[in-house]
């Protein structure tokens, strides 16, 4: 296939990139500025300039692809709002170029705080619905293009998608937090859960639904279904070689910053299905291991 693909120089992008090359498909990246560009070709892309702001650009990305894989997103914390209705405009584009042909839309969403007090599985459905909701409900607009001929697929990312060479998301957020205080925090008695995945084992998930995710499908993207707070810190202050500490909900907005909210959160999940569909086998190595390999340095 020749994927189309936005954030393609990310984190997860580069990795799904990667894996889908070696697979024998062609991927063509969204590149918003020479710099881009450069580094997209090195990496074995052909490089597709626009932006998510440029609509005519991703309309001819995806009119010109056997698939559209969408990993872009505006991580701009002081607009989120605005961030979820350009990303919804996005998909809309997507979804009206593709109708009617069957190719796959893949889109990148989240795991945290779905169902609140036990795991979240497949079979849930996102409760963000409207552009004003969180990342404009673009998860359930981009399923109901499944009626319209598009085989969109939900890849549903764990908060911490981790791997050699760290992240620059929620986990090396904590780890700054750490170094910036001198503790290791966790919030109350740490027993809340994040779900982890490696992402070399969410590459070849990515692969796996684009090949044969079928219409309407979430794939839920977690190794881990859950991983306690208190043992994220444990780990962290193992590694930094700092106290560890519990962090009052009272103090944690002003300890963890815009982190708190997110750290705080019980938000188990479940990829039973997903293994099942698709005989995905995680092997590398979990959040913990990768901590205490030092990916997570807080500098």
């Amino acid at each position: 296939m020749k994927v189309f693909m936005t954030g393609a120089s990310g984190w997860i992008g580069s990795a799904a990139a990667a894996a889908l090359i070696a697979a024998g498909h062609e991927v063509v990246g969204l590149a918003r500025s020479a710099e881009s560009a450069t580094s997209i070709a090195a990496a074995g892309l052909t490089p597709h300039t626009g932006s998510l702001d440029d609509l005519d650009s991703l309309r001819e990305g995806a009119a010109a692809a056997d698939a559209v894989a969408h990993f872009g997103f505006k991580h701009d914390f002081s607009d989120m709002a605005g961030a979820g209705r350009t990303d919804r405009a996005v998909i809309e584009v997507f979804g009206e170029t593709l109708a009617g042909s069957d190719r796959p839309l893949l889109l990148a969403s989240g795991l945290a705080g779905l169902t609140p007090g036990r795991p979240t599985t497949e079979n849930d459905r996102n409760p963000a619905e409207g552009e004003d909701s969180m990342r404009g409900g673009g998860e359930n607009l981009a399923l109901s293009f499944a009626e319209r001929g598009v085989r969109s697929i939900a890849v549903r990312f764990a908060p911490s998608v981790h791997g050699a060479g760290g992240d620059h998301g929620f986990m090396a957020n904590i780890a700054e937090t750490a170094v910036r205080t001198g503790v290791a925090g966790y919030i109350a008695d740490g027993s809340n859960r994040w779900p982890a995945v490696n992402r070399a084992d969410a590459a070849q998930l990515i692969v796996l639904a684009l090949e044969s995710a079928s219409a309407g499908s979430v794939v839920h993207a977690a190794a881990e279904s859950g991983v306690a707070a208190r043992d994220i810190a444990a780990a962290i202050g193992a590694s930094l070689d700092l106290p560890v500490a519990s962090i009052s909900p009272e103090a944690a907005p002003e300890h963890f910053g815009w982190m708190a909210r997110f750290f705080a959160l019980d938000t188990p999940a479940s990829s039973e299905l997903t293994r099942e569909r698709f005989g995905w086998t995680p092997s590398a190595p979990g959040l913990l291991d990768d901590i205490a390999a030092g990916y997570y340095l807080g500098r």
